[in-house]
């Protein structure tokens, strides 16, 4: 269903001289906008408001009321789902601001915004999800600090890197957000910003992809050995690249579609050529993650592992959710087929999430007699962390110029 909204000329704008004028814009701006009975709210608003209530007692009672994990197994799907995997999501974040603003390739321009807020809400609500996860929730600052950790460990680089590449594209974002205020002097300053931002960001954000991976390299005795090697923090990095162009490939032919009016006849025109582009990227990266797994693997030489049920999971990963898709991306982008990099970039992000699985949860203490199996709780309130931020998401955009064009204003700055 299309995005019913104003046309770009019709889109108010806040006068940042006037505190009156700027406060009713604000008020205007929280009434819904489009329709209120759509599909995705009917089934996404009483999971949101079930997974509220859950939040509460979670925070009420403590953190076993409502999860299955345990002294022996901390760590389960709200880190293994909501935070390693959804960075790694968020990674085509640096990689298109790599390329529009280092490499100059102007070909992405128009998906960059979009594309970092995608990334900034997903490392702000993923933040909530380790608030969530953390027995005693006020002791978030630990890492920050070092306290009881230390300033040489991991944690306390991740928690660091995590935290200082949510403010570099909050910083690279806020652009936009000037522009919807009308805010023509803030504007300028923080545009001027943006290459700083751009690359203050990427080496945090490649720092923070292999360092979510150096923190498994510490539980080499419980990570079963097809998914533990010393090379982690490589692969996370590596697979971040292609998980975050698949994500953009699929949010943006949804976004395409739904926020329809929003995006000009120019960039509709551009929209197939930069997916069909990025699958070639997602190829060359899968090559590059695959041809390292196998090396790896021979390395280690675990080939009698091959002929176990954990054996054939793996190969289950790695041929079917890895060599498979890369193939298919490969054929889409000699055949220009749109549809098929569509699937070839799902099978990818499946993939990327049963990876990210198999290291946290599934091969984690898997000779253990009793497993760890999240509660419906728990799935709850990884569908409510999911459903909320895409709410946010679509209120963004359809306020904001994230795939509409700048006001006239903005761009005679440049």
């Amino acid at each position: 269903m299309k995005e019913t909204t104003m046309s770009n000329h019709a889109i108010p704008v806040a006068k940042d001289n006037d505190g009156k004028n700027i406060w009713k814009f604000l008020v205007s701006e929280f009434k819904p906008k489009g329709k209120i009975f759509t599909p995705f709210n009917i089934i996404s608003a009483p999971i949101i408001l079930l997974g509220i209530v859950l939040i509460v007692i979670r925070f009420w009672k403590g953190i076993g009321s409502v999860t299955n994990l345990t002294q022996e197994v901390p760590w389960g799907l709200w880190i293994g789902f909501d935070v390693v995997t959804g960075v790694a999501f968020a990674g085509g974040a640096y990689v298109i601001t790599f390329m529009v603003y280092i490499l100059n390739n102007r070909k992405y321009h128009s998906i960059v915004r979009v594309t970092v807020l995608n990334g900034f809400l997903a490392y702000v609500f993923y933040a909530g999800a380790l608030l969530l996860d953390l027995g005693r929730p006020w002791n978030v600052v630990n890492p920050i600090i070092g306290n009881s950790f230390g300033t040489n460990s991991v944690l306390f680089l991740v928690a660091w890197h995590f935290l200082l590449y949510m403010l570099a594209e909050l910083i690279e974002f806020s652009p936009a957000i000037a522009e919807w205020l009308g805010a023509k002097r803030a504007r300028k300053i923080l545009s001027g910003m943006t290459i700083a931002a751009v690359i203050f960001g990427i080496t945090l954000s490649t720092l923070h992809q292999s360092g979510l991976g150096a923190l498994f390299l510490m539980a080499r005795d419980k990570i079963h050995p097809l998914w533990y090697s010393e090379f982690i923090p490589v692969m996370f990095l590596v697979s971040s690249i292609f998980a975050g162009l698949s994500m953009v490939i699929f949010e943006g032919s949804i976004s395409s579609r739904v926020f329809s009016s929003q995006i000009s006849e120019k960039h509709h025109g551009e929209h197939n050529n930069i997916v069909i582009s990025l699958s070639r990227i997602c190829a060359g990266a899968m090559l590059a993650y695959f041809f390292l797994n196998v090396l790896v693997f021979i390395h280690d030489r675990h080939w009698d592992l091959l002929n176990t049920p954990m054996g054939y999971w793996y190969l289950l990963e790695m041929i079917g959710f890895v060599l498979v898709p890369m193939m298919l991306f490969f054929y889409s982008y000699r055949r220009k087929s749109l549809n098929l990099i569509k699937v070839a970039a799902i099978i990818t992000m499946l993939g990327v999430i049963l990876n990210r699985l198999n290291v946290t949860v599934i091969g984690f203490k898997w000779e253990e007699a009793v497993r760890y199996v999240p509660s419906w709780m728990e799935l709850v309130i990884t569908l409510t962390v999911i459903f909320t931020e895409i709410w946010i998401f679509r209120w963004v955009v359809r306020r904001m110029p994230v795939l509409r064009d700048s006001p006239l204003w903005a761009k005679d700055e440049k």
